[in-house]
């Protein structure tokens, strides 16, 4: 009789980035749960020491400078029933068996001053996500063989980067894009708690800001998402209870119920048409059954006035939702009128001869200049098609 094979874990790799920026090209997530698999990406030359995880150990071989941190949170979408998570732990963005042995470091991990002029020489981190919470879930569904361990995984990361060094860090920046957008958001004011007052820390979150609008047919198709989520993987225990303590769970999964609370200096980098959102949350295919949609929603040159309006709208959202954000001094933004998603990761769009500008200053050095506090930046598109330089994303 062959023997029961154990169960896979969902942790937490997704589409959605967590950054840590470190000095070093590394690449990590962590695997504290049963089920899954440690596992390391670096830059050999840099780094010494060793690292154990709970079913490899993976030697390193030279000097590990922390004095610059760069921690990204790598995003990738959510599960919010049993039936898709238990699908999802069947690829990459639920099971570290499946995830990608290397992953490219390009845009703000770049190692290259003229790809990434500010954050270059940082020690540069990934985790992988694979919970399909935002680093947030701690649950689990026996019936399934399902866990949700992204807080866990969070703080175990969090656990493990501090005593090889990171505590000692002068400067330090979280970063995510995506879901891992939303986690930085999340984990800001908990990633901020783990240095002393004069570590210099701040956070990024590109295409974290997930709107809870109506969808084409006036339904909640991301709320009723997000509902899922937060109920299955028992999300509501770790949201900040500044927000829970008024709002319900499900609300204080929306960065536009949060990003005002935060404590710790933010930026927020967002495409005002951002393509995840148009495709998933106001216009999918389940809220547009007779495919009205279906053309615009791949490729905004094919939107008709009707649906170019509808889309003006969720920028006007978006934009009121940032207004109270913007007014602290301590905050950026940069919110560029394109058809996009996460465009910190992307080399074209964070930093090239022809990258998306607002105010004649490309996303790397309007991130740079907030940073270290050389400018204040508060960038804010006009409305589509204003725009030239953007990068619009085209599907088929």
């Amino acid at each position: 009789m062959e023997s029961p094979r154990p169960p896979l874990t969902l942790c937490w790799l997704d589409l959605p980035s967590f950054r840590v920026l470190m000095q070093n090209e590394l690449s990590a997530w962590m695997a504290p749960c049963p089920g899954t698999i440690g596992t390391v990406d670096l830059d050999p030359e840099q780094i010494i020491g060793s690292f154990n995880w709970r079913h490899k150990k993976v030697k390193l071989q030279s000097a590990i400078s922390v004095s610059l941190p760069f921690l990204e949170l790598r995003g990738g979408g959510w599960c919010n029933s049993v039936r898709n998570c238990v699908y999802r732990k069947t690829t990459r963005r639920g099971s570290s068996t499946y995830m990608e042995k290397q992953i490219p470091f390009t845009g703000i991990l770049s190692e290259k001053a003229e790809e990434n002029p500010d954050f270059y020489n940082w020690n540069r981190i990934k985790l992988r996500y694979c919970d399909g919470a935002s680093f947030t879930g701690d649950s689990e569904h026996k019936a399934a063989n399902l866990q949700f361990r992204g807080e866990r995984i969070f703080w175990a990361g969090m656990e493990d980067l501090m005593s090889k060094g990171m505590r000692y860090a002068h400067q330090a920046l979280l970063s995510g894009c995506s879901a891992g957008g939303l986690a930085a958001i999340l984990h800001c004011d908990n990633f901020r708690g783990l240095f002393p007052r004069t570590t210099r820390v701040k956070c990024l979150s590109d295409a974290g800001l997930f709107l809870d609008a109506a969808d084409v047919s006036g339904g909640r198709t991301l709320r009723n998402m997000y509902s899922g989520v937060v109920g299955l993987q028992g999300v509501q225990k770790n949201l900040p209870r500044i927000c829970t303590n008024h709002l319900d769970p499900t609300s204080c999964f929306f960065p536009q119920n949060l990003i005002n609370s935060v404590r710790t200096p933010l930026f927020i980098l967002n495409a005002a048409y951002d393509s995840w959102q148009i495709q998933s949350s106001l216009a999918p295919p389940s809220a547009d059954p007779h495919g009205y949609w279906h053309d615009c929603r791949l490729n905004h040159a094919k939107c008709n006035p009707s649906q170019l309006h509808f889309l003006q709208g969720f920028r006007n959202q978006m934009l009121n939702v940032i207004r109270q954000f913007s007014v602290s001094r301590q905050n950026g933004l940069f919110i560029n009128s394109c058809f996009a998603h996460c465009q910190s990761e992307r080399q074209d769009t964070w930093f090239a001869d022809n990258s998306p500008v607002l105010h004649n200053k490309p996303i790397a050095l309007a991130v740079g200049d907030w940073y270290f506090d050389r400018a204040a930046v508060k960038s804010i598109d006009c409305p589509y098609p204003c725009d030239n330089t953007c990068h619009h994303l085209v599907f088929r």
